[in-house]
């Protein structure tokens, strides 16, 4: 009975045998493929941010042991250019306005040597970055620059601001013809001002004087007459500064045009 129920049931339970273990072995549809492609797609394609250690640490390491790079100064032809007119600027003025009216060649080296020494420096600060403690630093030795000369007088004053600030304009580096722009006015304003051939330059005396019976407003006249006759100079007024009895003498500024 045995030997019939194997011979009747061997090969229904091969079949089924057969159907577990060849199964999860066979391929996968199409459509599972595809879903498994996408999924792995997916995964792959996120960005995995890795850094190591060491290269972090070697990015600080040159951050702080590269020293920074200094800045260089180029002296162009822009550089040699401006300087050279702003030496004849100068010159020009010195040759045929300042030195015919006055006749002084001890302030020409000042106005000359502030007027380079302007240039130059600010041809280097317009190239080079300095700190805030930097500037205020050179801005208080600007300040501690003092001309204590007694006999200094305010055209010489002014024409020193004059020559400083053709420094100043010539340093920035402006275009050519905004510098000649620049230069054309101040030399024009200069020549009407400061020549006799618009305006009768007046100049000025102090002196002492010894008659002082002259000394009387009635006697005005008179006393312009006298000092034109011992100076020789075209006087047209006076201005009595001082008296003194005592000495029989007078302080008076005479006024004159040349």
């Amino acid at each position: 009975m045995l030997k019939k129920f194997a011979t009747q049931h061997s090969i229904k339970f091969i079949v089924l045998l057969s159907f577990f273990v060849i199964i999860p072995f066979s391929p996968l549809p199409a459509q599972d493929e595809l879903m498994m492609e996408e999924t792995g797609q997916m995964f792959n394609e996120e960005p995995v941010a890795s850094l190591s250690p060491d290269s972090v640490l070697r990015a600080e390491f040159k951050a702080v042991i590269k020293p920074p790079k200094k800045e260089e100064v180029e002296l162009g032809l822009t550089f040699f250019l401006s300087l050279l007119l702003d030496l004849l600027m100068v010159f020009l003025i010195i040759r045929t306005i300042y030195y015919p009216n006055y006749r002084k060649l001890d302030t020409v080296f000042t106005f000359v040597m502030f007027n380079v020494s302007i240039f130059l420096l600010i041809s280097l600060l317009n190239q080079i970055k300095i700190s805030m403690g930097a500037a205020f630093g050179l801005f208080a030795v600007f300040t501690m620059l003092r001309y204590r000369t007694a006999g200094i007088s305010i055209k010489d004053m002014t024409y020193l601001f004059i020559f400083i600030a053709l420094g100043l304009i010539s340093g920035v580096r402006l275009q050519i013809h905004d510098l000649l722009i620049i230069y054309a006015v101040i030399y024009v304003m200069l020549f009407l001002l400061d020549t006799r051939y618009f305006i009768k330059r007046e100049s000025t005396k102090t002196i002492f004087f010894d008659n002082i019976d002259l000394i009387n407003a009635s006697k005005e006249k008179e006393l312009i007459e006298e000092l034109k006759l011992r100076t020789g100079l075209k006087i047209h007024r006076v201005s009595i500064e001082d008296i003194s009895y005592l000495r029989d003498s007078a302080t008076i500024t005479i006024y004159y045009y040349d």
